[in-house]
């Protein structure tokens, strides 16, 4: 019975990845719940289990007295030295007690002792092991769905794929495979509960890492990533080594690592821009697929301008705004576009309001000069008539 019950706890070990020690504590729990139970004992119950062999020693403690008022706890001092010779009294004095006398609703509680232990130490081991993995990509099976949310079957546990977090229009169907980033783990009374996502741009980052070498040896650097699920994702990277195209290193020979990605996420366009830190050529390789002509900031306010030609113009937007509203989000700027005909005519605008200006200040100069003239004019008038007047006349 007792090397059965050491291979069963070995057996646990390997199948829940449970130490053996919190096991063998969990069974001599059992042991003492049970003991109590059929005895009415209180602590005064011991129980050790031997990892070696497997045998179970319940040892009732007694405390040796010389009028015994309570069997339960104390024990008389003859009877005490037939078990220890050198018994006194005021010592504590251990009785062994029989494994058989259990009974059969004392083993029930042993095992339900065990099973609720054994329960709490897989629990305690799954949140381990998943807490370390927050952050990274994991496989599942999906289960089911429930409200929209997914439960997906991570082998040892169960995760929940959020309907918040799931990519538009995709669908699964139970037993279907998918990958998913692992956003949190919250522990909780009933077991840890796992959060997946696909939707957020996390996701996107970590996908890249697993198909390009260069990403996970942090030789192309991932400087942002923003993005609406199942639409359009844009990406931003560098390089730390100029010999390393960083667009090109994430794009692959003939397109075959970003497509990996674009696979994975349903379809989903995905724009991948060289960061640099000029703002005006970081705006302009923000807008990709559209090319543009000319990007004007105004640093203060952080808000810039971009020119395209007239036939890029509803490309440079996107579909509702999405690409300039992601472009924006990536550079941080706010960002307006234009385009070249229109542009044009602002310039001709201003060119006119610039001339008008220019002839409004040589009007002004010019009604300024003769107005001078004018009053100098007057001056010398008045000047000269005086004279005329303080001058004496001929002699009578």
């Amino acid at each position: 019975m007792n090397r059965e019950l050491l291979t069963v706890i070995g057996q646990i070990e390997r199948e829940k990845g449970i130490k053996g020690e919190k096991i063998i504590q969990a069974v001599e729990l059992a042991v003492q719940t049970a003991a109590r139970k059929k005895y009415g004992a209180g602590d005064n119950i011991q129980v050790h289990m031997s990892p070696e062999t497997g045998e179970i020693e319940v040892v009732s403690l007694k405390k040796i007295v010389e009028t015994v008022t309570n069997p339960k706890a104390e024990i008389g001092l003859e009877d005490a030295l037939l078990i220890d010779p050198g018994a006194e009294l005021g010592d504590e004095i251990g009785d062994l007690m029989p494994m058989e006398d259990f009974g059969r609703i004392a083993a029930q509680t042993a095992k339900q002792v065990i099973f609720q232990r054994v329960r709490e130490a897989e629990l305690e081991t799954v949140y381990k092991e998943y807490s370390v993995r927050q952050g990274e990509i994991i496989s599942g099976m999906i289960l089911g769905q429930e409200r929209r949310n997914y439960i997906v079957d991570l082998g040892r546990t169960e995760a929940l794929l959020p309907v918040s977090e799931q990519i538009p229009r995709e669908g699964f169907r139970r037993g279907d495979r998918l990958r998913a980033y692992l956003l949190e783990v919250k522990p909780s009374s009933r077991g840890p509960q796992l959060i997946l996502s696909r939707a957020c741009p996390e996701f996107v980052s970590k996908l890249f890492e697993l198909e390009v070498p260069e990403v996970a040896e942090r030789i192309v650097t991932i400087r942002g990533v923003v993005r609406e699920p199942g639409d359009r994702t844009k990406i931003c990277v560098s390089s730390r080594d100029k010999a390393v195209d960083p667009v090109g290193a994430c794009v692959g020979v003939k397109g075959v690592r970003v497509q990996a990605v674009v696979r994975e996420l349903r379809g989903e366009k995905i724009d991948i821009i060289t960061w640099t830190d000029d703002p005006r050529t970081f705006i302009g390789e923000a807008l990709s697929p559209a090319v543009v002509e000319k990007v004007g900031i105004t640093e203060a306010e952080k808000s810039a301008i971009a020119v395209v030609a007239d036939h890029q113009l509803s490309l440079a937007i996107g579909k509702k705004g999405q690409n300039v509203r992601l472009a924006a989000k990536l550079t941080g700027w706010k960002i307006d576009i234009i385009s070249q005909s229109e542009y044009e005519k602002e310039r001709v605008k201003d060119r006119d309001r610039e001339i008008n200006a220019a002839i409004a200040h040589e009007q002004t100069i010019r009604e300024e000069q003769e107005a001078r003239q004018a009053e100098a004019q007057a001056a010398a008038a008045k000047l000269a008539e005086g004279e005329a007047v303080e001058s004496p006349g001929p002699e009578a």
